[in-house]
């Protein structure tokens, strides 16, 4: 038995020891243990697909040169998309080290060598270190925030040309608030909603803090122009998509610089 074969088994051997929150298959067709019995995959396939067509609208053409961040990447699914779609360099970064040895397992294990997997917490990359990159991704994680302009704000210095934000919304409060007097109004742009996940920091799909704010999809869509994108529109979802997709409960946004 060749090197290259031993060392191909041992990455197979990992993964297949391992749960994984997205549908994967090895290379050789093994598929690998869902650790929710393949529940929620309906969303990651939905997210994928309206990647792929915002990606086929405005990365049309060649994306060899083209750098992407995937900020909170989890196990690297998408980061292996963006590395498949053809990016040249893919930074998979998540504040969790067994989300990034999963990431790097996969990028291993797919002989992806775009994809670049690394431990960072959101708020402290920065373009003079981390440099900027044509796109930035933004999936399940805005939503698990206490301070989610501050993520949007990074994801903007980070982005070159483009962000993609997929969030938990929550419902949409509008209309004109007293600010200091009564003869002083100011329009309400948005709001959000304050989530309790103290108990359960532990969990690897939840907030390491606990103390989560999600934005309505009205308020994100402003705070987006508000912080620097010239431009933010909420993505089309498949008639066939994610059900909270599908109706507003969950929202994927685009945001151009």
């Amino acid at each position: 038995m060749s090197t290259a074969t031993t060392e191909r088994d041992a990455l197979y051997a990992r993964a297949l020891a391992k749960h994984w929150f997205y549908p994967l298959t090895l290379p050789d067709g093994r598929k690998l243990t869902s650790s929710h019995d393949g529940r929620v995959d309906a969303i990651h396939h939905t997210r994928a697909r309206m990647l792929d067509a915002f990606l086929a609208d405005r990365f049309a053409d060649d994306r060899s040169a083209l750098g992407a961040i995937d900020l909170a990447c989890h196990q690297g699914w998408f980061s292996l998309q963006l590395a498949r779609a053809g990016f040249g360099r893919v930074e998979a970064v998540d504040a969790r080290r067994e989300h990034v040895e999963d990431a790097a397992l996969l990028a291993d294990i797919y002989q992806s060598n775009a994809m670049r997997a690394r431990q960072s917490d959101v708020f402290a990359l920065k373009p003079d270190v981390d440099g900027t990159h044509d796109l930035v991704l933004m999936f399940g994680l805005l939503y698990h925030l206490e301070n989610p302009i501050g993520a949007l704000r990074v994801a903007r210095a980070l982005a070159r040309r483009a962000c993609v934000i997929e969030t938990q919304v929550v419902p949409h409060m509008a209309g004109m608030v007293d600010w200091g007097s009564y003869e002083y109004v100011r329009p309400l742009k948005g709001c959000f909603g304050i989530i309790d996940e103290v108990d359960e920091t532990h969990a690897p799909e939840a907030s390491v803090t606990g103390v989560c704010l999600a934005p309505s999809t009205e308020g994100l869509l402003w705070l987006l122009r508000a912080i620097g994108f010239r431009e933010a529109w909420v993505l089309p979802v498949p008639s066939d998509g994610y059900e909270q997709l599908r109706h507003g409960k969950r929202v994927m946004v685009a945001a151009l610089v």
